[in-house]
């Protein structure tokens, strides 16, 4: 039995919210671990042994994922991947339809299908499992979060002993369910049957209506998965793995230290395929490198003086220095970024080419709070920032090619 899979990728006027790391790099390629975030689940995806296929559908120009496909295949070359390009926004189960002949080309039997503002540990054997067992048209994979977070996202209501969907809402404005979904599914391909019944029905509806305001997208969860579960067809795996939502800025150091925990777990050497080049004039004799706290992302080309600490949950992307006595703690710092000596960095994303001068501090404030982990209190610096000499930036959000001359604190900085 063959299956192929699906990520849907949205586009340019999606993960408006994740600005402005966004404004360079499109959403679906933002680095976790040094790797663009649909990387994982490929990787993941890669596991399945009768897998060997996947589509990208989305709306971004071709130009823009054609680098990372062609990194992609040579990463994963027992893999076909493509990406399909929708004429205009159709909605996530609209662009399923529109390229059902492509999904179905070589008679997959069941599709797996992924959004793309996710960070896991992707159980897909154990999802496949649980499938092949319940043989429902659909399985959507689900954790439990705390009741207050809950209407944040797709509530489900389960039957505890067979674990079939009895009742699906989407971000319900009361209690409904701790029970959520993550946005990971497994289908047979009598799903594309269930999409064209909700296709006809809302070509029916806005007939009936003309002046309905009604959009043309038709969306997989609200036009799709919640009438498959009042009717019984919808199965529910829920799963303890790691999981984190991506929509905000402030959800990407979440999501990183996720993804970083993961592989220091599962896969190391997805981590540092060798340690950083170190450089200093004089290093002490006792000094052999820079104190590394894992879990850490070290891209070997980065360049790191031996008196730094770095870590934990810390990714440093390409072409990266870092000086003398820098302390860099829960932050990602992208590709071509500067960190002057005895400057200090937590809590808080760099953008590329930004430049942290001597005893400067860029810093936010680790959010705890089960009951909003998306809310943003950490520092974003976008593309072309630079930080003077002693200047202290606290929670704030700058726009590119800025420079800061004096300190700023909870403040957007346009």
């Amino acid at each position: 039995m063959g299956s192929k899979a699906v990520y849907l990728l949205g586009g340019p006027s999606k993960g408006t919210r994740m600005r402005p790391l966004t404004l360079d790099i499109p959403k679906p390629l933002f680095p976790l671990a040094g790797r663009a975030i649909i990387w994982h689940g490929i990787q993941a995806l890669s596991k399945i042994p009768d897998l060997k296929e996947i589509l990208l559908i989305g709306f971004y120009e071709d130009s823009v994922l054609a680098p990372f496909i062609k990194q992609a295949c040579r990463d994963f070359p027992s893999l076909q991947i493509k990406y399909m390009r929708e004429y205009e926004a159709l909605g996530t189960a609209g662009g399923l339809y529109h390229f059902r002949d492509a999904i179905l080309k070589g008679s997959p039997e069941q599709i797996y299908v992924l959004h793309s503002d996710i960070a896991s540990s992707f159980p897909f054997l154990e999802l496949k499992h649980f499938h092949d067992k319940h043989r429902g048209v659909g399985t959507l994979m689900a954790v439990r979060v705390s009741k207050e977070l809950s209407t944040k996202f797709g509530c489900i209501v389960t039957n505890p002993e067979t674990s079939q969907a009895l009742h699906y809402v989407e971000k319900p404005e009361s209690f409904l369910s701790n029970i959520i979904n993550t946005g990971v599914y497994l289908f047979d391909k009598s799903i594309f049957d269930e999409i064209k019944a909700a296709m006809d029905l809302k070509v029916k509806q806005t007939a009936d209506d003309p002046l309905s305001r009604q959009d043309d997208q038709l969306r997989l969860e609200q036009d799709v998965i919640s009438p498959l579960a009042d009717r019984g067809k919808l199965y529910v795996y829920e799963t303890k793995s790691l999981w984190k939502q991506i929509k905000t800025a402030g959800s990407a150091l979440p999501a990183n230290a996720l993804v970083l925990e993961s592989y220091k777990s599962n896969n190391p050497v997805l981590l540092r395929r060798r340690s950083p080049t170190i450089i200093a004039k004089t290093p002490p004799p006792n000094l052999l490198g820079p104190e590394i706290v894992e879990p850490c992302y070290i891209d070997e080309t980065a360049v790191i003086d031996p008196s730094a600490k770095i870590g934990p949950n810390v990714s440093i992307g390409a072409n990266v220095r870092i000086g003398f006595g820098v302390r860099v703690k829960d932050s990602i710092v992208l590709d071509n970024s500067l960190l002057e000596q005895n400057s200090c960095v937590m809590h808080s994303i760099l953008s590329e080419d930004t430049k942290i001068g001597p005893w400067a501090r860029v810093e936010g404030c680790p959010n705890t709070s089960d009951a909003n982990p998306l809310k943003f209190t950490i520092s974003v610096l976008a593309k072309d920032v630079e930080v003077k000499s002693e200047v202290h930036v606290r929670s704030c959000i700058v726009l590119p090619h800025k420079t800061l001359t004096r300190s700023f604190a909870n403040e957007v900085l346009l």
